[in-house]
């Protein structure tokens, strides 16, 4: 009896080896830097949590390039890699293809669609969220004016602005909104420079309040507000502690979330592929309210933003995404 019961356990201990053996996790960043304190920084505290909490160590790469992404991806599954995360629209392409190459291998992408039975597909409303934090920005504006900078000029981009546009507009009829760009290829994620000078002469104009969605370039958006004390708004990770009293708010986007449940459903067995589609309801996407900006937050913008996020998830409020149809009402 005690002999069966120790090769019971042995065996027992054999299957959950074997269990943990399947997960060995990687992570490829999108171009602009790991530490980005945005998008890929979010990706990175979702894989140190699940290191944190399981013990099981990651692989990540930082790409400096297109071309170095799918190298990465495919580097990552033909060494046995398994679930393999790309965190950005960029590896779409390159997603299809190792995919389809290596059927046994789960993938994850971010901010893109690929139809493949072993990939999952996190994409967000992130014209929700940008809904909110637009409200926010709408209320503090002294001037009726406030600015959007964003980074590579492509439909997700857009997609932000014309939230936050929509959301100022629900709340100050009248508010002019300046735009701009940083550029057209994956080098605008990473030039806090010219995010700076952009955003300089948005207030030159009469900006008072400017959101960045541009990668570690809107470090550059963040800093020129508070040098001209003005107020900015922080996008994907919650940027509220990089300039206490002048970051009005942050458009936080749950990158964190699909990597860290990613590799727990990989773990538990529980992985599905398809697409998940993350807003304000699934919390996907929110206005960060924390100690280092509630002095800016009055109630009458608490309980607006408070009421703006009510509506949406009730479907009162329909914000419009567009990359439907590549058009922002106004």
């Amino acid at each position: 009896m005690k002999k069966t019961l120790l090769s019971l356990l042995a065996v027992a201990a054999m299957s959950t080896t074997a269990l943990a053996a399947d997960v060995k996790p990687a992570l490829v960043y999108g171009t602009g830097g790991k530490f980005d304190k945005s998008f890929n920084e979010a990706a990175y505290n979702g894989a140190e949590k699940f290191k944190k909490e399981t013990g099981i160590a990651y692989r990540d790469f930082e790409p400096t390039g297109d071309t170095q992404g799918e190298q990465a991806i495919r580097n990552f599954a033909s060494r046995g890699f398994n679930p393999v995360v790309a965190v950005s629209f960029a590896w779409t392409s390159a997603i299809e293809k190792v995919a389809a190459e290596f059927p046994d291998t789960k993938f994850i992408i971010v901010d893109a669609v690929v139809d493949k039975p072993n990939v999952r597909s996190v994409v967000y409303k992130e014209e929700e969220g940008s809904f909110l934090v637009g409200v926010l920005a709408g209320l503090a504006s002294k001037t009726g004016k406030v600015g959007f900078v964003g980074g590579m000029d492509i439909p997700l981009i857009r997609k932000f602005e014309c939230g936050y546009e929509q959301g100022a507009r629900s709340v100050k009829a009248d508010v002019e909104v300046f735009q701009n760009m940083t550029g057209t290829t994956g080098a605008a994620w990473n030039d806090p420079v010219r995010g700076g000078e952009l955003t300089k002469n948005q207030i030159d104009q009469g900006a008072d309040v400017v959101y960045a969605a541009a990668g570690a370039t809107g470090l550059g958006v963040l800093q020129t507000a508070a040098d001209n004390k003005k107020l900015s708004i922080g996008v994907d990770s919650n940027q509220n502690y990089l300039h206490p009293g002048s970051v009005l708010t942050s458009m936080v986007k749950r990158v964190d979330l699909a990597v860290y449940n990613a590799y727990a459903d990989t773990k538990a067995d529980k992985f599905t592929g398809g697409v998940q589609a993350l807003g304000v309801k699934e919390d996907g996407v929110a206005a960060a309210i924390d100690d280092n900006n509630k002095a800016l937050i009055t109630p009458e913008m608490q309980a607006a933003v408070d009421k703006a996020k009510a509506d949406i998830i009730a479907g009162t409020i329909k914000v419009h995404d567009y990359t439907t149809d590549n058009a922002c009402p106004k």
